[in-house]
């Protein structure tokens, strides 16, 4: 009888992408609650949330309806890449711009250099170490940006945990370019001896990248500033969401960089014109369904699949334990180097850990250029890179959010 029920709720419940809509925020909003009941953030409520009623659990809301919900991922991303811009006052780097740069160097090349040795000694192959590697030194915003909003936590500890996390995305980018690069030709039946150009010729692709989402946000900026600078309030936010959509939407279809972008934008606005605050304050009503949405949906896209296979589950254990300590040991050394404030020392590492788009979309990327390959080695290693990154994001949705609120509550100042 039960099975049955369920059934017909799961069939109501896909007639129409808004009950979707309404059953992920209803459950959203149940389990964060209770998330806050017990003392842990209400984003391990969320995505908790998202699990139970998606297609790996009780099956309430199917894979395709949260696929259908996409936009809602971009819309959230934009806006968290949007807020961690404006944090980039010219005032703020010139005081820690350059040891911001420098802790963000030393975090991601240690957390690439750490995964690429112990991946290698526990027998895995080059290509497998390499790429895995480049993927760790990325580290996913959205949760840190919404525990530093929820805790209101402020002072020079959230400066340089928003720097870090704005500039690594771009230091893996480089790092993973360079890495596939070098591991490509030979996979792909290309010939090893081009390798040492191909390295040069994906570290410019990667610059490029980089160069070319930063003009699509300077661009975006200019146009938010010239037309809203005249407007009423509620013209100024119909004017900002605009252009922030077209922006978001035109940077993903040339597969540039919307976070790169968009946090290109936000800096540049924050610093064109004071006046500028006010896009971000008309902004700030609209984020929390939808950010509490990004995190339903996360929720929904984890597959319990991924813990079938043996060897998938210890490489990525491996992967999470070492990623994290070349993190950590990074931000340790990095500070030192630079004389950073003791809080940033001994707190911001736990603030790296969570990691789930940039990572899942590098990993989509191997898969899909040596896929391509008429190398079953290939292959496999693509599908193994993209389970263990998949295994990884799925740890991460689950713990990150409470072991970054550790690291926000003990490093920044915070209202209790």
């Amino acid at each position: 009888m039960l099975p049955r029920f369920l059934q017909q709720l799961t069939e109501l419940i896909a007639s129409h992408p808004l009950m979707s809509l309404g059953v992920l925020l209803l459950a959203g909003y149940l389990l964060g609650r209770l998330a806050r009941l017990v003392r842990l953030p209400s984003i391990t409520g969320y995505i908790l949330a998202g699990l139970l009623v998606s297609d790996s659990v009780a099956g309430l809301v199917s894979r395709d309806a949260v696929h259908d919900l996409t936009p809602i991922t971009e819309v959230a991303l934009a806006f968290i890449a949007l807020t961690i811009g404006g944090e980039f006052q010219l005032t703020k780097l010139r005081r820690t711009g350059l040891k911001i740069l420098v802790v963000t160097l030393f975090e991601a090349v240690f957390a690439f250099a750490a995964v690429l040795g112990v991946m290698r000694l526990i027998g895995q192959p080059v290509e497998v170490a390499l790429l895995l590697g480049a993927i760790a030194a990325a580290t996913a915003p959205a949760a840190t940006v919404i525990i530093v909003r929820e805790l209101k936590a402020r002072g020079e500890f959230v400066d340089y945990l928003f720097g870090v996390v704005a500039f690594d995305d771009a230091v893996s980018v480089l790092l993973f370019s360079g890495g596939l690069s070098v591991v490509a030709p030979a996979l792909l039946l290309a010939g090893v001896g081009e390798s040492a150009a191909g390295t040069l010729a994906g570290i410019a692709a990667g610059l490029g990248e980089i160069g070319l989402s930063a003009l699509f946000g300077v661009g975006g900026a200019l146009l938010i500033h010239f037309g809203t600078r005249t407007r009423a309030a509620t013209e100024a936010l119909l004017i900002t969401l605009a252009l922030l959509f077209i922006g978001t939407a035109l940077v993903t279809v040339l597969h540039l960089s919307p976070l790169i972008s968009n946090m290109c934008a936000g800096a540049v606005l924050i610093n064109l014109s004071s006046r500028n605050r006010r896009v971000f304050e008309a902004l700030e009503p609209l984020t929390p369904p939808i950010f509490a949405l990004f995190f339903i949906l996360a929720g929904a896209e984890l597959d319990i699949g991924v813990f079938a296979e043996a060897t998938v589950i210890v490489i990525g254990l491996v992967y999470l334990a070492v990623r994290f300590v070349g993190k950590f040991g990074g931000v340790t050394v990095g500070s030192l180097t630079v004389g950073a404030p003791r809080s940033v020392r001994r707190y911001l590492g736990y603030c790296l850990f969570p990691q789930a788009g940039v990572a899942i979309g590098l990993a989509l990327t191997v898969q899909n250029t040596l896929g391509a390959a008429d190398n079953p080695r290939a292959v496999e290693i693509g599908t193994l890179l993209v389970n263990v990154v998949l295994l990884s994001v799925f740890i991460n949705e689950l713990v990150g959010p409470l072991i970054s609120r550790f690291g926000v509550t003990r490093g920044a100042e915070v209202d209790r």
